[in-house]
């Protein structure tokens, strides 16, 4: 499908969702976004639903200002996979092993690894620029300073909630590694202080929606929101990194035999900012659960923890600033999921999936997401598919 104009928007608001189907209180957000006045365009994405302050699967443009809760909480989240040279014939008939060595290896929820991993111990993990990674928190924010032992031991580590790391196979038979993490609980703490500063500012006062709040260009505030938002983002895909070499040493452990061979890894943000350049404009585009699109860029678009995933390449679509979903989408909260679904539920939708079936995973329930294969339908002039994927093997935190 192609977009739809949302009407009466002081800019642009194009829509590759069902207008019909958005919440009205998401409607709203995305209404109240459109009133700042700093923003040059808005793009939808299917997978579109209500969040804090900004809707999830949303494109924001904006010039000389960004809006930390456009970004969320998780900063830098985002997606990685991989093919290998693995076939479904093998893989073992018990999936239990596995999904063991995975849990093992890579803290899940709010665990940590007893010590930092060392990069330089793993299996062709590049380390130019770690030691100046980490220099550069030395200029983060004063209040945010005191979490760095903790950031550290939870670099490498899954999280919870709707992160994930599984084993799929796609339509020909191969096996795909694939995982979903951000910034851990550093990118939390880092957003939660900037929004708070944001709020405070003088021209953010008798804003629609505090949580609008805004940084502008030319403002120490923004100098060190700027610095921080750049490094969480460069922390969560450190975090991927450090994850998916730790899988793939699992992968060449358990299937020694078989000589691994892996493909280079996909990896992209879905909770990020990035400048960018659209209509002779320099822009600070937020993608809040939305990926960067750009022609022939890969990206990764996932379903619900029983359904699948889809590898997609871009089509540089400007309409929707190259953008495109960042996944399936919820169409129910975590709570009324909780309510309405029970642990035999969720045994019943996963059939099939080495994972977790038990009430503390029930909010994950696939049918709390919107069908994913009616996104990606929604988008087709924003992405191509390239690979089909479904989990055989799901690690929730």
């Amino acid at each position: 499908m192609s977009y739809t104009e949302v009407p009466g928007a002081r800019v642009p608001i194009r829509m590759w969702a069902d207008p019909a189907a958005v919440e009205d209180v998401a409607m709203q957000q995305l209404r109240n976004v459109s009133t700042l006045p700093w923003i040059k365009g808005l793009a939808v994405m299917p997978d579109v639903h209500f969040g804090k302050g900004a809707t999830v699967g949303s494109v924001i443009a904006m010039q000389g200002a960004v809006c930390p809760a456009a970004v969320g909480v998780d900063i830098g989240c985002g997606m990685s996979a991989v093919k290998t040279s693995l076939t479904a014939n093998d893989l073992p008939g018990d999936l239990s092993r596995l999904r063991s060595k995975i849990e093992q290896a890579i803290p899940v929820g709010r665990g940590m690894h007893d010590s930092p991993v060392d990069p330089g111990r793993l299996h062709g993990f590049a380390t130019a620029g770690w030691d100046d990674f980490w220099g550069r928190f030395d200029g983060v924010a004063d209040a945010v300073k005191f979490r760095q032992d903790r950031a550290t031991k939870q670099m490498g580590t899954l999280g919870s909630g709707n992160h994930f790391i599984e084993f799929c196979l796609d339509e020909s038979g191969s096996v795909w590694l694939m995982l979903h993490s951000g910034s851990r609980n550093i990118g939390k703490e880092l957003a939660e202080y900037h929004i708070g500063q944001a709020q405070k500012l003088p021209h953010n006062q008798g804003l629609i929606d505090r949580d609008l709040a805004v940084f502008v260009a030319d403002t120490p505030q923004m100098a060190a929101y700027r610095h921080d938002l750049f490094w969480a983002q460069e922390y969560a895909k450190h975090n991927r990194e450090i994850m998916m070499s730790l899988f793939k040493d699992i992968v060449r452990r358990e299937f020694k035999k078989a000589k691994v061979t892996f493909e280079p890894v996909i990896s992209c943000h879905h909770n990020y900012v990035a400048e960018e350049r659209y209509e002779g404009m320099d822009l600070l585009v937020t993608r809040k659960g939305a990926i960067r699109a750009g022609s022939g860029e890969f990206g990764i678009i996932p379903g619900s923890m029983g359904t699948g995933s889809y590898i997609v390449k871009g089509l540089g679509n400007a309409d929707s600033f190259n953008s495109a979903s960042h996944g399936a989408g919820r169409r129910m909260s975590r709570n009324a999921a909780k309510k309405r679904f029970s642990a035999r539920d969720l045994e019943e939708q996963t059939r099939g999936v080495e994972c977790r079936k038990d009430s503390g995973v029930v909010d994950e329930i696939p049918a709390a997401y919107k069908p994913i294969e009616q996104v990606i339908d929604q988008q087709r002039d924003l992405v191509a598919v390239v690979a089909k994927l479904k989990q055989v093997i799901c690690v929730k935190g």
